[in-house]
């Protein structure tokens, strides 16, 4: 297991998800070592076979999380803007290739590196009073940690330009109707309503999931021709695990499947 090395992150195990929270009152704001801990945190649940899936909370009840804090930049040092950019994005690609479902729990404010996080995620779900934005540009800077490319993923070009460009911030019911959440839930029911859809994960097969999310992103560097080729060729790798053939007898046999991720 790895040394964290940091108390604004909390890890907890339950049944096969895992939750992370943000714990770094009062805004959940990134810092060095927090960054190289998600990193580090993600990694390790990758290497455990019993985790299929993770969750993105917030202890505060004000802020998913403000991203950086701007005064790390006030002084204009380029080493110190490298670095940090360097270590949000190692810490949100990782995540973004975490092997099983991660879903974020978007209770309050998510702004700049603290919507990026949540966009890192497979799934978001936001509370009612949740406020996102990319505000970079406001302040002479630029979304480093993948909110550029992510977004416009998500959303499509026009909006993320409104968001990124006009510094539009979007409340949690337009965030839904544009695609940026998947789902609005009422205040304090976003990290329940997340946990519930991790819980869904986990009834299917941590291995097929795995195989069928690198499908799903595949389009995000290769064309639709190489996706489809590599669908075929991860549907036959299957067939080398154990829980393909439990999948298929345990439903035959009208029970349900035991996962062995293996």
């Amino acid at each position: 297991m790895t040394d964290y090395k940091t108390d604004k992150l909390i890890l907890e195990i339950d049944g096969h998800t895992a939750v992370i929270t943000f714990n770094n009152a009062p805004a959940n704001t990134w810092t060095e070592d927090s960054l190289k801990g998600l990193a580090a945190m993600v990694e390790d649940l990758n290497a455990n076979r019993d985790v299929y899936a993770l969750v993105l909370r917030s202890t505060s009840d004000k802020f998913f999380s403000a991203g950086a804090d701007l005064k790390l930049f006030a002084d204009g040092d380029r080493t110190v803007a490298r670095d940090m950019g360097r270590y949000f994005g190692q810490a949100f690609e990782t995540l973004s290739q975490f092997r099983g479902v991660s879903i974020a729990a978007i209770n309050g404010f998510a702004m700049g590196g603290g919507l990026e996080v949540a966009l890192a995620c497979d799934l978001r779900v936001a509370e009612e009073q949740a406020q996102m934005a990319l505000p970079e540009a406001k302040v002479g800077l630029l979304p480093c940690a993948g909110g550029t490319q992510n977004l416009t993923m998500l959303v499509g070009e026009g909006w993320a330009k409104r968001m990124i460009l006009c510094g539009e911030r979007v409340k949690a019911p337009l965030a839904k109707e544009i695609g940026l959440v998947e789902e609005l839930v009422e205040p304090g029911k976003a990290f329940e309503r997340a946990m519930e859809m991790a819980k869904m994960v986990e009834q299917q097969s941590p291995m097929a999931v795995a195989a069928c999310k690198q499908l799903i992103q595949n389009n995000r560097t290769r064309s639709w021709n190489d996706g489809l080729i590599l669908e075929r060729e991860l549907f036959v790798d299957l067939f080398h695990s154990e829980d393909q053939k439990e999948g298929v007898n345990a439903f035959l046999e009208k029970r349900a499947p035991e996962w062995k991720n293996r």
